[in-house]
């Protein structure tokens, strides 16, 4: 009816190894060209060698080697499950029968949410992931912080409701009002994209969060990072790849994402250009010399490195993925220029020299009219400011 799970746990390399296997000889031949490919080190290269001799030397005809089989008897033993999975789906021997990290993450959110309610949250929540017949997908940032926003809401609403129609407006309105600030208005916003597709799906009667409105707060004047706060900074730049992380923030406004995506083929040095976000940017003397010292010094640590990215790590390199978050921030994160203040403070850096333009805002970092009038705006109130220190 079913076939029965195979158990690598029990392999003896002595006893069960066969090197001759067609199977595993196709293996080995596909795991040395990726290693060649990617850059694997002799170390890696050997594990996966291993890892395949285990799972490949019994291996009789083309039937798929599933993740719930290769996951624990290479991890009690130490040896690289995804790098291994990689070889075995090239050769058309692998299947992923682990749940989609989507489904468990729903899983986990709706756990404690009515029946009712869930159904319609879940198709909600789905459709931002992966879009519907007149709608784009959103970002999987903002799928997830719609949902970690209205949790709080439907378990309270799962405590005396049954479906989404039988929310109120008054509901609606306490619960926008259970939460103060930002947060207010980014509560009210998912709210509306849950209902918005419940009326269109026809699950809901009428949308109760109609012509429900947050007053808008002024925002406050940025202020700049004191000199102090920069020193600080630029003292913990102490290796090639903090000091190109500092500089592309601090000279360029770049975001941290920004930072640990961009490719090799952004950096133009021939014609001293550098592509951050989309936008390309006149490569300055600064930012120029980091980039040349990390790049010898990636050349010299990673030869034979394969990923495209700008910026890589001792894990990375052997991979095609960026650089991870925690990796990027990590000389700044427990300052007060972090590498987002840096982002903002040369912004308006920019606007306090050349004037509270926000067009020239803009032109120079590539930023939405919104945001630039808000750092105009903020340089603006700050100028302002300066005659009145000299008066008595």
């Amino acid at each position: 009816m079913f076939a029965a799970a195979r158990d690598y746990r029990k392999f003896d390399r002595k006893q069960h190894a066969d090197l001759a296997n067609p199977w595993l000889v196709r293996g080995r031949r596909a795991a040395r060209a990726l290693s060649e490919a990617r850059g694997w080190s002799r170390w890696i290269t050997s594990d996966v060698d291993r890892a395949l001799v285990i799972v490949l030397s019994g291996h009789t005809e083309a039937e798929p080697i599933r993740y719930s089989e290769l996951f624990p008897a290479l991890r009690i033993r130490g040896l690289p499950v995804g790098r291994t999975a990689e070889v075995l789906d090239q050769l058309g021997l692998f299947t992923d029968d682990r749940a989609p990290a989507v489904d468990r993450w729903l899983e986990r959110k709706l756990d404690a949410v009515a029946q009712g309610i869930r159904s319609e949250v879940e198709a909600w929540a789905r459709t931002l992931l992966d879009g519907g017949q007149r709608s784009e997908p959103r970002a999987r940032q903002t799928a997830w912080a719609y949902l970690n926003e209205v949790q709080p809401v439907l378990l309270e609403w799962s405590s005396r409701y049954d479906h989404l129609r039988e929310v109120t407006r008054e509901d609606v309105i306490a619960a926008r009002d259970a939460v103060s600030g930002k947060q207010r208005e980014s509560r009210l916003v998912a709210l509306r994209s849950l209902f918005r597709h419940a009326k269109k799906n026809g699950q809901v009667f009428r949308n109760p969060t109609l012509r429900i409105r947050v007053p808008r707060q002024a925002g406050g004047v940025i202020q700049s990072l004191g000199q102090p706060d920069i020193d600080e900074a630029i003292a913990a730049a102490t290796s090639p790849d903090i000091r190109l992380i500092m500089a592309l923030a601090a000279v360029h406004a770049a975001r941290p994402r920004t930072i640990r995506t961009m490719q090799l083929d952004d950096v133009d040095l021939g014609n001293r250009r550098i592509t951050v976000g989309g936008h390309v940017r006149p490569l300055d003397d600064l930012t120029h010399r980091a980039v040349l010292d990390w790049l010898d010094h990636r050349r010299n640590r990673w030869p034979n490195t394969a990923n495209p990215h700008l910026l890589i790590t001792q894990k990375t390199a052997v991979e095609l993925g960026p650089a991870g978050k925690l990796w990027t921030t990590r000389a700044t994160r427990n300052l007060t220029a972090t590498l987002e203040r840096l982002r903002v403070d040369r912004q308006l850096e920019e606007a306090l020299t050349h004037g509270p333009d926000p067009l020239h805002l803009s032109l120079v970092f590539g930023i939405d009219e919104k945001t630039a009038i808000r750092y105009a705006d903020s340089a603006r109130r700050l100028l302002e400011t300066v005659p009145s220190r000299g008066t008595p």
